[in-house]
């Protein structure tokens, strides 16, 4: 991770995903608190709805990429590999958003924990028009 940069687990709660109120404002108070405390940039995944991350700047999101889901199992990790991925290959944060849903992607149409994990050729496939053989 960057200098600096660090990753909280279960620090601040989250709303469910199914639950009732305004989720949304919810989670941006919670990730304000934790840029109040210094942390520089928060992620949150937010599974079909897509991810939103938080600076000071702002926050930015991103929709999930639609695929038809098969396993949700590894979702998460192939969440964070696609982000961490692209921070270490220099990405600005719409960059990283965006690998971070993609690769979640991938993994949710596919069964098992890594088996749908893209290669870096295959990223772009998922927005491919309807009919494409994409594996």
């Amino acid at each position: 991770m960057a200098a600096g940069a660090r990753a909280w687990g279960d620090a601040v709660p989250l709303p469910s995903e199914e639950g009732a109120g305004a989720p949304a404002a919810r989670v941006a108070t919670q990730a304000g608190l934790l840029l109040d405390q210094g942390i520089g940039e928060v992620v949150v995944k937010l599974g079909a709805a897509g991810a939103t991350a938080f600076t000071d700047s702002g926050a930015l999101h991103r929709p999930a990429t639609p695929v038809r889901a098969v396993d949700t199992v590894g979702a998460g990790d192939a969440f964070v590999a696609g982000y961490l991925s692209a921070l270490l290959d220099g990405e600005g944060l719409a960059g990283r958003l965006e690998r971070a849903v993609t690769t979640g992607a991938f993994a949710v149409a596919s069964p098992g924990d890594w088996e749908g994990a893209p290669t870096r050729s295959e990223l772009g496939m998922l927005g491919a028009p309807p009919g494409t053989v994409v594996r």
